[in-house]
């Protein structure tokens, strides 16, 4: 885009070829990458979304006055007031001292965005995407989601009066279809996986004029993902954690993360970046898997953790980018440790998280087994969705007791020894 061409706050760029758009010229992707490379994998043509750093950093702006904002300078909507009535984002945080009867010599904090109206992270990219098309005059938006982006958007159109098409594959768990029928949004049973209905999403956008919110092809998803590296930086006294541990997908939530602290680094209110981990689960690593290698090659994903098995991670070339400019980390944990994970969190801190959030905390319990967390550090487990998300998943780690008779004696026999002794 050239100098003096700009009729936007923001622009976008391609984090391929470079190339620089207003986005009253492209809407999604790239167009010269993504027309050239349509059959790619991972696929090209994705854009970052960049402000005027150096004119905000020469107003002087401090991050108060930044947070008071509601973060208007970093965000690409016109009026606040366009953002859903629901309350997106402030989630709460929890820094916890000690793990059963093991004190920590590192700090540990839980960000649990399972707090989100629809319970879960993903309605910090819905609430903008949808604010955004309400400024812009969209009445349907549609996306493609194993089931917590379709909930998310489900319910964030149900509040501000929008059309939602949720395309899902036919397997996805039914408490986040039961969501989506039950916010009103038209749903759409994809006999595929989850790669074959974002395709047919696609179609169906340049078919019928909808907008589109499937992440990593609308740049904005990232752009309210980032919203928690600002609630993140906040909560721990304006101070950049040690390492964040982001569960991974499509790698969009890890870049929105990474965003989001790259722009308080830009603006200048923070002299560091954080690392962050990328966990992934065994069964569907193809980001992890293919961080240094020539050519990607896809695995079939096998994970119980639905909402991070991915074949093809759209936003592979982002996650790359940022992991390796930044010295991120990226490791594997089995859907065994993910489901331990969940249990300990749960039992440990009353957090109940989905097999997909708990694989963060595998990502941090791998660190710590490994001594790979330094004493005195930071250190926070980002949680993506609640544990009520997905309840087939854990089905098999629950143990319930055969009822019993309405006596003390057979209440005996049932409880164990510590229960009962005074």
């Amino acid at each position: 885009m050239e100098k003096g061409k700009r009729e936007s706050r923001f622009i976008y760029e391609c984090i391929g070829c470079g190339k620089q758009y207003d986005p009253v010229e492209v809407l999604y992707l790239c167009p010269s990458c993504s027309r050239e490379n349509r059959t790619d994998n991972p696929p090209a043509g994705v854009l970052k979304t960049l402000y005027d750093y150096h004119s905000l950093k020469r107003q002087g702006l401090d991050f108060k006055q930044l947070s008071e904002s509601s973060f208007k300078e970093v965000l690409p909507l016109k009026n606040m007031k366009s953002l859903p009535l629901l309350k997106v984002g402030n989630t709460p945080g929890y820094f916890f001292r000690q793990l059963g009867e093991k004190k920590l010599p590192f700090r540990l904090f839980f960000k649990d965005d399972g707090q989100n109206p629809t319970w879960s992270f993903k309605d910090r990219a819905s609430a903008v995407v949808s604010a955004y098309a309400k400024e812009k005059g969209y009445k349907t938006i549609v996306a493609a989601s194993t089931g917590n982006a379709g909930s998310s958007l489900a319910g964030i159109c149900a509040s501000q009066g929008q059309k939602a098409v949720i395309m899902v594959p036919e397997k996805a768990p039914l408490a986040k279809l039961t969501q989506i029928i039950m916010y009103g949004a038209q749903i759409v049973p994809v006999k595929g996986t989850y790669d074959e209905a974002f395709e047919l999403s696609i179609k169906a956008t340049e078919a019928f004029g909808w907008y589109n919110r499937n992440t990593a092809y609308n740049p904005l998803t990232i752009e309210g993902k980032k919203t928690v590296a600002f609630e993140l930086f906040e909560q721990l006294g304006e101070k950049v954690p040690d390492r964040v541990f982001v569960s991974v997908g499509d790698g969009v939530i890890i870049s929105g993360v990474y965003k989001g602290f790259e722009d308080l680094y830009k603006l200048g209110l923070t002299d560091r970046m954080p690392v962050v981990v990328g966990v992934q689960s065994e069964g569907s690593d193809n980001l992890v898997r293919n961080l240094d290698c020539p050519v990607f090659e896809v695995k079939p994903g096998t994970t119980m953790a639905d909402s991070i098995s991915v074949d093809v991670p759209r936003n592979f070339l982002m996650a790359r980018d940022f992991i390796h400019k930044y010295r991120g980390e990226a490791i594997t944990v089995s859907d065994q440790e993910i489901l331990d994970a969940a249990a300990i969190l749960a039992r440990n801190t009353g957090i109940f998280a989905e097999p997909a959030a708990a694989a963060a905390f595998a990502g941090l319990l791998h660190h710590q087994a490994n001594n790979l967390l330094p004493a005195n550090s930071t250190n926070v487990v980002l949680l993506t969705g609640s544990g009520l998300k997905d309840l087939k998943a854990v089905k098999e780690s629950l143990k319930m007791p055969a009822a019993i008779g309405p006596n003390i004696d057979e209440l005996k026999i049932l409880l164990p020894k510590h229960l009962t002794t005074k």
